[in-house]
């Protein structure tokens, strides 16, 4: 049995137990978001030991090579001292410059780093407020295009993060953030290849970005974004993409509504279903795509089963998935 060391106390694991739940158990107080190694919230470091490769997938070589890992999905087999990074290790500063209301319960926040931020389009950060709640939001934006990160956030029904940035986040605040974070990305190697998209929700905002950034890249290949949603509201972004396909001939924008009447469905040119069905059934034969997905997590896991059933390779699968604490039996639109 392996023990853990941590604030000058050692804690004994007991079988099946992540370092996380051990922590937890002992009446530490832990961040943490999604508990499945996605989010890198609860991001720890060793002092002595060396952490399982598996709990730090993800992370970068320099991270690993300082001994960071990933408490909530660290099953380790030997005795591990831990210490928590500092938020000089971790954190960045960033300044809210716009708040946008897109519909009333999705809206969309820009902000201004104090150093610049090398990311991809597609990849995530970690927001912080003061209080010490942390989210994270996939960035809509492109480094070559844009001068802000761009977020989309959804408020949920007892969202602590997402129903204060929607009704009570002002322009000029001062947030930490850490990032940026996912695999989740377009590599420009082969501009040829057919890429298909899909999200629902505001796991619209990373493919939006992504598909920006393989169209400013040069992408000539046929490239199909669908984007679902159970109510007609959820269909955000609508414009853009017309006009983003209007631009691009070799772009496609494909609506899906799962729950709205025929004559709403109609008026806004939406296909009938949920988005993974609606594309794997125009799109049979997926060999040699580039597949990206984008939502909530039973979709993004129906929908890499049924890419791979239809003959894309799994490492040419992508995806985003992540729940946030306390909202994983929400249903979402």
């Amino acid at each position: 049995m392996a023990h853990i060391k941590f604030a000058a106390r050692q804690h004994d694991l007991t079988p099946d137990e992540t370092v996380l739940e051990c922590l937890e158990r002992a009446g530490h107080d832990i961040p943490f978001s999604c508990r499945t190694g996605v989010c890198l919230t609860c991001l720890m470091r060793v002092s002595t030991g060396t952490p399982p490769s598996p709990s730090q997938a993800g992370l970068r070589e320099s991270q690993k090579e300082q001994g960071y890992f990933l408490p909530c999905v660290c099953h380790p087999s030997e005795d591990l001292e831990l210490v928590s990074p500092s938020d000089a290790e971790l954190y960045g500063r960033a300044i809210v410059s716009e708040v946008t209301h897109l519909n009333d319960s999705i809206c969309r926040v820009r902000l201004r780093t104090a150093t610049p931020l090398f990311y991809h389009a597609g990849q995530f950060i970690n927001l912080r407020r003061d209080d010490g709640v942390v989210r994270s939001y996939s960035l809509a934006s492109v480094p070559r295009l844009d001068d802000t990160l761009e977020l989309h956030i959804k408020r949920l029904g007892g969202g602590k993060m997402s129903n204060w940035i929607y009704n009570d986040l002002a322009v000029g605040t001062a947030m930490d953030m850490q990032g940026p974070n996912g695999d989740c990305y377009y590599i420009g190697m082969e501009p040829a290849r057919p890429l298909l998209l899909i999200g629902n929700g505001t796991g619209l905002a990373p493919l939006y970005g992504i598909a920006r950034d393989a169209l400013v890249d040069g992408h000539k290949g046929p490239m199909y974004l669908y984007h679902g949603s159970r109510t007609a509201k959820g269909l955000y972004y609508g414009d853009e993409l017309t006009a983003l396909a209007r631009e691009h001939e070799n772009f496609h924008y494909i609506p899906c509504l799962s729950g709205e009447e025929d004559d709403v469905r109609g008026a806004l040119g939406a296909e009938q279903g949920r988005a993974e069905a609606v594309a794997m059934t125009a799109h049979s034969d997926l060999a040699g795509w580039g597949i990206y997905l984008c939502g909530y997590p039973p979709m993004v896991l129906t929908a890499k089963k049924l890419a791979f059933l239809a003959g894309a390779a799994l490492h040419d699968i992508l995806a985003d998935p992540y729940e946030m604490q306390d909202l994983r039996r929400i249903p979402r639109e």
